[in-house]
């Protein structure tokens, strides 16, 4: 039997999962994934509103039905990875959603979030990227635990609260891949970056609830279980996992030094950040055989660079308040 037709933007990644590229900002770099087994399917991360035909779209050339969904699984409640989650459950009569205990009433009623987001955005970059958020049924809502364990037509699926990108976190193990579906904890890792030596990767610390120790510790416990792979929101399956946890902490080490150097810098700070942290990723770049044009690099790495900064800025306020 032939392997069905798919779309340019859907990927396989074995043991019947695929990446669905959701279109957000550039190719590859927001994805969506696809759990399938005996006929039936979960959707772990769900990108915007605008990634919505596309799952659908993915469904559809797997030979799915869309009652055959029976779970949305959004790693945490940032945008790109739930914003979606509201309108693509209006299409997915038998689906119910599983969220972090934190993050339920976000899914509830979006409007905290979506203004939390207006602000740093603007309302006309909002709903360029990310449409109007739809609240889920609180009756289709059901929240997470660590250690709970889901079956998914007997494929199993565990939960680990895994804060320290954001405190509404979890990532779920998958017993038949042996791999994690990550969010951001196990940070973001573009295939521009790939070379002769694999996949390359750097942490995220995107605004507003970053704290490394408790970053470190997920990313720990998620090298604990032995992955074979990672599936990463940004982007896509990636294999060598103990290198490349090794590389994750590594640099968040380095991210930490920047910050505490720069800490009192007062308004020269965000600037101090930001140069900090693309001469870390430049270098670390390096050292992996990239060999991109200094002006590629910086252009794939500026939106993260820039977020990494505020997301830092807020982690050193935080902490300077707590010492006070």
């Amino acid at each position: 039997m032939t392997a069905p037709a798919l779309p340019s933007f859907v990927e396989p990644c074995g043991h019947d999962v695929y990446a669905v590229d959701t279109g957000f900002h550039r190719p590859r770099f927001d994805a969506a994934y696809l759990v399938l087994h005996a006929g039936r399917a979960a959707v772990v991360d769900a990108g915007t509103n605008h990634a919505v035909p596309r799952i659908l779209e993915a469904l559809a050339a797997l030979g799915l039905a869309r009652d055959a969904v029976d779970w949305v699984i959004p790693t945490h409640i940032h945008l790109d990875h739930a914003g979606g989650v509201g309108l693509l459950m209006q299409e997915l009569p038998a689906a119910r959603v599983m969220a972090h205990p934190r993050a339920a009433r976000h899914l509830l009623d979006p409007s905290q979030i979506w203004a939390g987001a207006t602000a740093v955005y603007g309302e006309a970059e909002m709903q360029r990227n990310y449409g109007t958020l739809v609240p889920v049924p609180a009756e289709r809502v059901d929240t997470s635990g660590d250690g709970l364990r889901l079956s998914l037509a007997g494929r199993t699926l565990e939960f680990a609260d895994t804060p320290g990108h954001a405190r509404h976190h979890h990532c779920i193990w998958d017993e038949a891949s042996q791999g994690w579906f990550t969010g951001d904890t196990f940070g973001l890792s573009y295939r521009e970056f790939d070379t002769a030596h694999g996949a390359w990767l750097l942490p995220t610390s995107t605004p507003v609830q970053f704290e490394p120790e408790a970053l470190r510790a997920s990313v720990e416990r998620l090298l604990a279980r032995t992955p074979r792979a990672m599936y990463l929101t940004h982007y896509g399956r990636v294999d060598e996992v103990p290198r490349l946890g090794a590389l994750l902490l590594a640099l968040l080490d380095e991210m930490v030094a920047l910050g505490r150097r720069v800490a009192g810098l007062g308004e020269a700070r965000h600037a101090a950040l930001c140069e900090g942290l693309a001469a870390i990723y430049r270098d670390s770049l390096a050292r992996h055989g990239c060999t991109l044009a200094p002006t590629a690099v910086q252009q794939l790495l500026a939106l993260d660079v820039e977020l990494n900064a505020q997301g830092m800025a807020i982690w050193l306020d935080r902490e300077a308040g707590t010492k006070r």
